[in-house]
């Protein structure tokens, strides 16, 4: 106590010998609870918490038979943001080797290898530089620059690769290295364009939930989505001008004998003649296996990830002082406002609410009661039951709030009171997102269906590629679910349940993937499109289609996988849901979706894919043909 008296930062110490504390010995006599209040607010208090938390070391060393620790609102944030921070950089430390291998395997070649690899990443660098702007009118969140790094990795490899491929493509194809050049333009470079400007929408989304980090994470990945696009439409062909013929240098032998020069899959034009020839099968299979998959999703329920939860050293202070002191570390903190809040009504309703709390078996001792200087402001500090972010502690949130205050403080003339703290502050966002979710879902449909049907003039393509994304993200949520809310997955990715999502993940995981799925959606769906205005009939323009945009869509979707899946191998089981839930929703959407329910769907509505009902026609015509250049490439012959 001597110790943490000397350090200015420290106030309102509270000593368990003092007169009266008597409830900060542990019931079993074993441990003590030295309380104080460290001057300022949070942010200031993780300045100077390290000064606190060598002052307790001292005490540690100085009486090494005893346990002493230090524990707190503070000293707690500051290391798990650390840790949080330190995993996601770790996480994408981690991607980038695994993003060049993936495109080596691709490619077959070192150096068409590494153009989109360092294409994205000079989009995310530029865009940690550039995101300086908006952080002077809008905090950011301390995780932005990792966000930053994952979506635009993503989304820089993918509009990148989509380029190039399609040049390589058209010069395998015969053409010259201008006029490839040209053709890519003229189709990879329109379909970055829509799936740019699709994937910013479906972030800006993000705005319209209230919240400072979604507010920070929008501005982030709009702006890396926005650079890495026009990386891809400027710096990419100009770079492969340069280059020429010499981005298949450094090439890697054996790998160049498995890739086919027309730009088309094996295996899955193997697997789309199958899909083609039976589509009503086809397609009730691959629905079926989505519903299967979603079908979890219905009873998503979310929980706070509370502090007992995280596995970091940091942490067991904390945790001591919950076996000991249970509620103790994270206490309801109720604030009554009066014109003396010592006056008698006031006191006794205060007395009242301390018996009525005790009595109810929900709440814990030490219950701490303090004055302003001018006796206006009263808080109370009480300790719920519970871990902090369980049902137990949600529980006695809503007694003290619903049933205790209302028949003590609550009946007392002219005081008013509310409830605040961790576990207070965890329940209100989390209904603060469930009443901003609709708003956000709404905005990104509304707008991505929108985009879809002025690119593709038709209202079939666009709503039906609504209907698909939701199916992957709905089989994302199912997934998600049944490993971390049901605890399938605990023994297998090395977590405890605690019986819910994360309260961030859903809303954070809608708005990301529809984006992301959007790639894929847009690059096919342009290619098919391409085809069709070409004379295909709609059959053979989906087979073109998909054949010669499965191999690269499944490059950009394993570059994805693995740097998504990193992050379900990381301790936070925030990472682990958010990892595991952007990797399962990227495979289903790039497998089952992409490559069986979209072909099956268009072959059975045939030319009704293409409908536009009269009263839309005056939307703009945009050409899907590349403008004529010489040396074109073939298609297959219409029918």
């Amino acid at each position: 106590t001597s110790t943490l008296a000397a350090i200015p930062e420290v106030r309102k110490l509270r000593s368990p010998l003092g007169a009266g504390h008597s409830d900060q010995v542990s019931k079993d006599g074993h441990s003590a609870l030295i309380e104080f209040s460290p001057v300022g607010d949070y942010d200031e208090a993780i300045v100077y918490i390290e000064k606190i938390e060598t002052a307790v070391e001292g005490v540690q060393d100085r009486h090494p038979d005893l346990y002493v620790d230090e524990s707190g609102t503070a000293s707690t944030g500051k290391a798990v943001d650390a840790a949080f921070g330190s995993m996601l950089a770790k996480a994408g430390m981690i991607s980038i080797p695994l993003t060049l291998v993936i495109l080596l395997l691709v490619f077959g070649s070192a150096v068409a290898a590494a153009v989109p690899l360092l294409l994205a990443l000079t989009a995310v660098f530029a865009t940690m530089s550039l995101v300086a702007l908006p952080s002077q009118l809008v905090p950011m969140d301390e995780a932005i620059s990792e966000v930053i790094l994952l979506i635009g990795l993503a989304v820089g490899v993918d509009y990148s690769l989509f380029y190039l491929r399609r040049e390589r493509e058209e010069r395998a194809a015969g053409r010259s290295e201008s006029a490839a050049l040209e053709a890519a333009a003229a189709t990879s470079g329109r379909a970055v364009l829509i799936s740019g400007v699709t994937v910013m929408i479906a972030m800006a989304g993000m705005f319209l939930s209230g919240d400072k980090t979604f507010m920070s994470f929008a501005i982030g990945t709009m702006m890396v989505v926005a650079v890495a696009m026009i990386g891809s439409l400027t710096v990419l062909p100009a770079v492969l001008s340069k280059l020429g013929d010499r981005v298949e240098k450094a090439r890697v032998p054996f790998l160049r004998r498995l890739r086919r020069k027309d730009g088309e899959s094996r295996m899955w034009g193997a697997i789309l003649t199958r899909v083609l020839r039976r589509p009503v099968v086809s397609a009730a299979a691959a629905a079926a296996v989505l519903v299967a998959l979603t079908v979890p999703a219905l009873s998503l329920s979310t929980t706070p990830t509370g502090l007992a939860d995280i596995s970091i050293p940091e942490i067991e202070p904390y945790k001591a002082i919950a076996d000991a002191f249970p509620g103790g570390p994270e206490p309801a903190v109720v604030a009554i406002k009066a014109e003396d809040v010592r006056a008698e009504p006031v006191a006794e309703a205060i007395a009242e609410l301390k018996r009525k709390a005790l009595a109810s078996g929900q709440m814990n001792s030490p219950i701490q009661v303090e004055a302003s200087r001018d006796n206006t402001v009263a808080t109370i500090e009480i300790p719920l039951a519970g871990g902090g972010a369980d049902e137990v502690s949600k529980a006695a949130l809503t007694t003290l709030r619903d049933d205790l205050l209302p028949s003590t403080v609550g009946k007392v003339s002219g005081v008013e009171y509310a409830v605040t703290g961790t576990t207070a502050a965890q329940v209100d966002w989390s209904a603060s997102m469930k009443r901003t979710a609709p708003l956000v879902f709404g905005f990104v449909l509304l707008f991505a269906f929108g985009l879809l049907l002025v690119s593709f003039r038709s209202i079939v393509i666009a709503l039906k590629a609504i209907v698909l994304n939701l199916l992957s993200v709905g089989a994302a949520y199912g997934i998600l679910v049944a490993v971390f809310q049901w605890g399938w997955g605990e023994s297998l990715l090395g977590f405890e349940s605690n019986g819910g999502i994360t309260p961030w993940l859903p809303m954070f995981l809608f708005v990301i993937l529809f984006g992301l799925s959007m790639d894929y959606h847009v690059f096919i769906l342009s290619r098919i499109r391409e085809a069709y205005d070409r004379g295909l009939a709609t059959e053979e323009a989906v087979a073109h289609g998909i054949k010669t945009t499965a191999g690269v869509v499944t490059s950009a979707a394993t570059v994805m996988v693995a740097a998504f899946g990193v992050f379900a191998l990381l301790p936070l089981i925030d990472l682990k849901e958010m990892g595991l839930g952007l990797a399962a929703a990227v495979l289903i959407d790039a497998t089952i979706v992409r490559a069986v329910l979209l072909p099956a769907t268009m072959k059975l509505l045939g030319d009704w894919n293409w409908y536009l009902p009269r009263w839309l026609e005056w939307l703009p015509r945009l050409e899907h043909d590349p403008a004529p250049v010489p040396e074109a490439a073939p298609l297959p012959e219409a029918a």
